[in-house]
């Protein structure tokens, strides 16, 4: 199947992959027709994403030697076309020493290994899953377009058959291979089987047993020190789905997830830069509130003093720079004290309201969606939030436009009842040029309007969600009270 081919690397993560050492290193000849004095790639999956390890010069008979000292990683390597537009997938793991034969005119149905076993079964589990996979996807089409519950009902079951069909065979394969790649690949695969009550639960309990029994069996057979897993897609989605719709959605408990993981996989350095990687991606810009606290526990237990050969200095910088953005506003502590001048000159604290909640706004004058939310939480704030008990600290920030385009926008849309400050360029440039943090990363402002809600004593309640978010927040509080 093609599929585009090129290198994608996280921007601050260097591609210099840890592989053991071996004497032979790898060596892998390839005849691939029809074409001729051009480069092919080897690369592998990562995840996502396809790092280019290799390139060599087909000859006039169309022949290339992949070869170098190392050993490569075990997992599935793709061969790039010349032109980087598509590849076919080999597996590389113990034999490293091989012939592949392929044809782009016979490469659905015919490439040739030699002296390469892995690669035969992965031949024959490829042209299984291709006959099933059709069929499947034959009878999904067939039943979103009928309207019949009695057809509905006999392809469901005839996709259960399928689905059924293709975990024997990889139950099978499991019992005649078991120290094949193929078997650690479809141990990683499988899903815990619910039966009884737990597939068909009746009642809460039923359901939280089932729930139980799933988190419990999701990962068994699967070694996380196994760094071939890396060299996968299957992988990441399995770790996306348990994150995703398994663990608890709470700091506590993904942080112990990733710690058992990171944990496991510790001794292999593949397998842990492949996790952390994939979690500081995940967690580098935060989905929920709550997330903040998972960064910043990565970030202090495996970076903060911990040195990488495969993270940049660029990329250090920006995961230490996010870290200190985050650590000034974790829910629940207090918020930092923001001093600056208001329309008249006169320098207003944060702290010097008393007011029952407090709603933080960095905007900027000259930004066209804050000049259509504003004017909004005015509205609510006049006709809600006021009586309510709750004051407006407004930080316009200076970026492209002045002071007299902040005033002329208050004055405008008269905006009445909010302290509002002016945070130009040069009370930004003078903290900086102090070593103070601006006040922009003390609230992990990276996009406009930035919004918290602070209680009385100025803790964080709620932050960067919309005002509508937080008006619905404000209510829960308002209502306890």
């Amino acid at each position: 199947m093609k599929r585009v081919f090129g290198l994608i690397a996280g921007f601050f993560f260097c591609i210099n992959s840890i592989h053991a050492q071996a004497d032979s290193g790898y060596e892998i000849k390839v005849t691939f027709k029809p074409f001729t004095n051009q480069y092919i790639y080897l690369g592998h999956y990562f995840g996502k994403s396809y790092p280019i390890v290799d390139s060599a010069m087909l000859n006039e008979k169309s022949e290339a030697v992949f070869k170098g000292p190392e050993y490569l990683n075990g997992g599935i390597y793709l061969i790039g076309y010349p032109n980087k537009t598509g590849f076919f997938e080999i597996l590389i793991d113990k034999q490293q020493h091989f012939s592949v034969i392929a044809d782009t005119a016979t490469l659905k149905n015919k490439i040739e290994f030699k002296n390469s076993p892995d690669n035969v079964l992965f031949l024959q589990y490829q042209h299984y899953m291709e006959a099933k996979g059709g069929k499947i996807d034959s009878l999904r089409k067939i039943y979103k377009a009928t309207t019949s519950k009695k057809d509905s009902l006999a392809i469901r079951k005839k996709l259960e058959t399928l689905d059924s069909d293709i975990s024997s065979y990889r139950s099978d394969f499991i019992k005649k291979y078991p120290n094949s790649m193929l078997t650690a690949f479809f141990q990683c695969m499988k899903e815990p089987v619910l039966t009884g009550r737990l597939k068909d639960p009746k009642n809460k309990k039923d359901s939280i047993d089932s729930w139980y029994y799933y988190k419990e069996h999701y990962w068994d057979g699967v070694s996380f020190y196994d760094s071939r897993l890396a060299y996968t897609t299957f992988f990441e989605d399995k770790l996306n789905k348990y994150f995703n719709e398994i663990v608890s959605m709470r700091p506590d408990s993904v942080i112990q997830e990733m710690d058992w993981m990171l944990g496991t996989a510790s001794i292999n350095p593949e397998m842990t830069r492949y996790l952390l990687i994939r979690f500081v991606n995940r967690y580098l810009n935060q989905k929920y509130m709550w997330e903040d606290a998972v960064f910043l526990h990565l970030f202090e237990n495996y970076f903060a003093h911990k040195e990488y050969s495969w993270l940049s200095a660029g990329g250090k910088k920006m995961i230490t720079d996010r870290a200190y953005s985050l650590m000034a506003n974790i829910m629940g502590d207090p918020a930092a004290d923001i001093l600056l001048p208001d329309s008249t000159g006169n320098m207003k604290a944060l702290y010097e309201d008393s007011a029952k909640f407090t709603v933080v706004i960095f905007w900027d004058p000259m930004c066209g969606h804050c000049k259509e939310i504003l004017p909004k939480i005015d509205s609510i704030y006049q006709h809600k939030w006021k009586a309510e008990g709750v004051s407006i600290y407004s930080v316009a920030k200076e970026t492209d436009g002045t002071q007299k385009d902040w005033l002329n926008f208050i004055s405008e849309h008269h905006i009445e009842g909010w302290t509002q400050v002016y945070y130009s360029k040069e009370a930004d440039k003078a903290r900086t040029d102090n070593n103070i943090p601006g006040y922009s990363q003390l609230y992990d402002v990276l996009s406009f309007p930035t919004i918290y809600l602070l209680d009385k004593d100025k803790r964080i309640i709620a932050k960067k969600l919309t005002f509508e978010q937080i008006d619905d927040i404000l209510q829960l509080k308002l209502k306890k009270e």
